[in-house]
Parts: C-alpha cells; sequence; structure tokens
C-alpha cells in the first residue's frame, strides 16, 4: 500500500500543476474585454495625432454655439491646432490667456495686428498690448505669417468652442490629468487588470508552495520506509531507483535532433544577418536631450508641424531650433537638466547635436510634402506610433521594397485635381474596377525615384 502511494505522488503534483495552469490561463483570458466591449476603447495617445487634429476636440457642428460658417471653423480648428494650441487654450490659461470671450474684449481689427506682431504693438506703446504682455510675464508671442481671413476663421472656431469641455492643454499636466474622456472606462480596465495580476501572483505562489511540499512529503515518506524491515524486493527496488540522466545525451537520436536543431539555427541567423545588412530599422539610438515623444505629440497632443515646420512643405522634415523650443520651456520646466541643455546650447551659440535616425541614401529621392502635403499621409505611415515613443526609433523597413509595395497598395488621391481626370477615365475603361493608385500613376517606374 505504501509503495502504492510512493508511485501515485509524481502523478498527483503533475495533476496539481495541470489544474493550476489551466485555472491561470482562463482567468486570464476573461480578463481580457472582448471586441466592442467599454474595456478595449483605446486611449487617445494610442490612437495616433493626425496633423491638424486634436482627439478631443469637439466638432463645431456639435458645439452648436456659432452662427459662423463651418467650412471656416473647419479651417480654423487646424490653424488653431497648428499654430496657436501650444500656449492657447480656448477655456483654459495654459502659457498665454484663455481666447474665450476674445471677440467681446478686443475688435478683429485689433487682434489681426496683434497676431501678425505682437511685438510691434507693444513696442508701439499700444496699452492692451503692454498690460497683456506685462500679465504674462514678458512671454513675447512669436509673430505668425497669417492671412487676415485665416486669423478670422480661428477667431471663428475659438468663438464655437466657448463653453464646451476639453482635455486640458496645460503642459505641466501629467497624463493622468488627462483621464476625462472615457475616464470610468479606463479607470475600470486598469482596476481589472490589476486585480487579475494579484490574482495570477498569488496562484503563482501557492503552486510553489504546493510543490515544496510535496517534495518534503516524499522526502519524509521515503525516510520512514527505509526504517521499514518487511518491505519486499520489489517495493525496495521502486524507492531506490534513481533515474540514469546519462542515458539521454547518449542518446544518438537525442544528439541528432540537437545537431540537426543547432545546424538550421545557425543557417537561420545566418540568412537573416546577409538579409539585414544596410538596414536600420530598430535602430534607436541615445539622444543628447532626453526628448519624449510620447510626452509632446502625445499626451499634449502638440501638431507635428508646430516643432518640424517644414514637414508639409519641403523636402525634408527639419530638426527643430531651439528657439522654438523656448516657445514653451522658457516659462515651463525652466529648471528640469534636460531643458537647461537646451538654454546651455542657445548660450554659447551651438546647434544642439540630435542624432540623425532615418537615413535614406542619397541614391534615392524622397520628398515629404509630397507625402504629407499632397498624398494627405499621416506621420505615422512611416514613422509607426511616433506619439507612444519615449526614445524615437526607426519603425519601418525603408527599404525600396517597403516603397514600391505602398505605391502598389495605396490609392492616389485625384478628387478635385483636374489634372488626373484623363487619367482615371483611360485607367477606369481598362482596369475596371482596380484603384487607381500610386503606381498606376508611374509611381514604381525607376526614375520617380533615381534621377
Amino acid at each position: 500500500m505504501d509503495s502504492i502511494r510512493l508511485r501515485s505522488l509524481p502523478r498527483l503534483f503533475l495533476a496539481l500543476l495541470l489544474v493550476f495552469v489551466s485555472f491561470g490561463y482562463a482567468m486570464a483570458q476573461g480578463a481580457q474585454p472582448a471586441a466592442g466591449e467599454v474595456g478595449s476603447s483605446k486611449n487617445p495617445s494610442e490612437v495616433g495625432v493626425t496633423p491638424g487634429t486634436v482627439a478631443a476636440a469637439a466638432p463645431a457642428a456639435a458645439a452648436g454655439t456659432t452662427t459662423a460658417d463651418p467650412a471656416a471653423i473647419a479651417a480654423g480648428d487646424a490653424l488653431f491646432k497648428g499654430n496657436c494650441a501650444q500656449c492657447h487654450a480656448v477655456n483654459d490659461v495654459v502659457v498665454g490667456p484663455a481666447l474665450a470671450g476674445i471677440t467681446k474684449r478686443r475688435p478683429m481689427s485689433w487682434i489681426i495686428p496683434w497676431i501678425k506682431n505682437s511685438s510691434k504693438m507693444v513696442a508701439a506703446g499700444d496699452e492692451y498690448a503692454v498690460k497683456i504682455y506685462n500679465q504674462y510675464q514678458k512671454q513675447q508671442m512669436p509673430s505668425f505669417q497669417l492671412s487676415d481671413a485665416e486669423i478670422t476663421s480661428i477667431i471663428a472656431y475659438t468663438t464655437s468652442q466657448e463653453g464646451v469641455g476639453a482635455v486640458p492643454t496645460d503642459l505641466n499636466a501629467k497624463s493622468g490629468d488627462n483621464a476625462i474622456v472615457d475616464g470610468t472606462a479606463a479607470a475600470n480596465g486598469e482596476a481589472s487588470s490589476s486585480s487579475m495580476n494579484i490574482l495570477l501572483i498569488v496562484l503563482v505562489v501557492v503552486l510553489i508552495v504546493l510543490v515544496v511540499t510535496l517534495v518534503i512529503i516524499a522526502n519524509i515518506m521515503k525516510d520512514v520506509l527505509r526504517g521499514r524491515k518487511d518491505l519486499d524486493g520489489r517495493d525496495r527496488e521502486q524507492m531506490e531507483q534513481r533515474f540514469d540522466y546519462s542515458r539521454i545525451y547518449k542518446s544518438t537520436a537525442v544528439r541528432g535532433i540537437v545537431g540537426t536543431v543547432f545546424v538550421l539555427a545557425v543557417l537561420y541567423e545566418t540568412i537573416q544577418g546577409a538579409m539585414g545588412v544596410g538596414l536600420s530599422q530598430g535602430y534607436q539610438p541615445t539622444q543628447p536631450i532626453a526628448f519624449s515623444h510620447k510626452l509632446h505629440a502625445g499626451e499634449n497632443q502638440i501638431n507635428c508641424a508646430y516643432c518640424h515646420t517644414s514637414v508639409y512643405k519641403g523636402k525634408s522634415a527639419n530638426i527643430p531650433s531651439p528657439n522654438i523650443c523656448m516657445n514653451c520651456h522658457s516659462q515651463i520646466k525652466t529648471e528640469s537638466p534636460e531643458i537647461k541643455k537646451i538654454y546651455r546650447a542657445i548660450e554659447r551659440k551651438q546647434p544642439i547635436q540630435w542624432v540623425r535616425i532615418h537615413n535614406i541614401p542619397d541614391l534615392a529621392y524622397f520628398n515629404h510634402s509630397q507625402h504629407t502635403q499632397v498624398a494627405g499621409l499621416e506621420c505615422q505611415t512611416c514613422h509607426g506610433p511616433i506619439q507612444n515613443m519615449e526614445v524615437v526609433y526607426q519603425y519601418s523597413a525603408l527599404t525600396m521594397g517597403w516603397c514600391i509595395n505602398c505605391h502598389r497598395e495605396t490609392p492616389l488621391n485625384t478628387k478635385g485635381n483636374g489634372y488626373y481626370d484623363n487619367l482615371v477615365k483611360l485607367h477606369d475603361a481598362k482596369n475596371g474596377a482596380v484603384p487607381f493608385t500610386v503606381s498606376s500613376n508611374g509611381g514604381t517606374e525607376c526614375s520617380k525615384c533615381h534621377y
């Protein structure tokens, strides 16, 4: 009877292990919300920063607070977020004053020249301009090369948003302060995830305790059985048997399997290494200043074009100069060790030595404005979830094959452009329902990029 119990211990241990593993896996699966449930809704910072948009902004039409032209409000929305949202909010004070009620405080004949060149008005001694300048720690607002119509559309947008609840845009606010939108779902999801993690940890601890207990019990039973004199030869053989591990590595079959796996692994790594020659996907160098895109583009929703000013109008997306940083950081986190590095660069009149991450060979021509302004592509199309990156890395392969596949699959935006009318007609007549892609317009010809 004792020998039977002894032989059943390994089976009992295996059964308990399977039960706990199965239970833990089932609980972990149960914690995952189904598609479409409240818990599956994404945080706005995870969805992405679309150029010219802010996730928390309410549609002007829904606001119902103005009778202005919806097209002007929409245009003002994009202009506001691209030029003003870094320092201003409609209903809250950020770096500069809240813009709610601005048309009641000053006429448009004053607002337009103020936005175009505020420093000129301060220098001229305009009473209200000097008052604003002194009230906000003499922080000089940059001049903006905007037309009267563009400024009017910005004011139309801010007027439409007066009193509308929005996520705070304070650059000093922590990410937790911005959990107003869908905050209940996020809190419930985090609480559920935390409780499941605690439960799984408890189950693992219990399993370890059970394993240790079973080992102790097995050793005690062996000691007890060794002291008994009524055991027959079969029971004693069962109790004293030891597994010969040397038989494993001496086995011809095992050696053959291990050798085959080793050769395949070496071959695979060799092929992967050869195919990756010249590729920099995943490249993530340490920068001289710890700048976080997650904080700026993600949590604070700063438009990409505010810092990379030529991304919509130039061949390259320029690296921002220190004075752009100072538009905010002359007032915000001025004592931060990382911000002080910017001050030192300005004092020494030296450029910040940023490390370039995305490199395209000189033999290939690439134009940012052609892709961002004309094609309307978002930054994330090539750069990945840039709004979630603490340290930027090369997300895409940026190989010739990667670019060609994109040109073959991406439909060309031809609406409202008469240049393409005849081309689209000829394409549709020949190809039927096949979309008119970049490749259809010669986007995969060698001379498009190599000339």
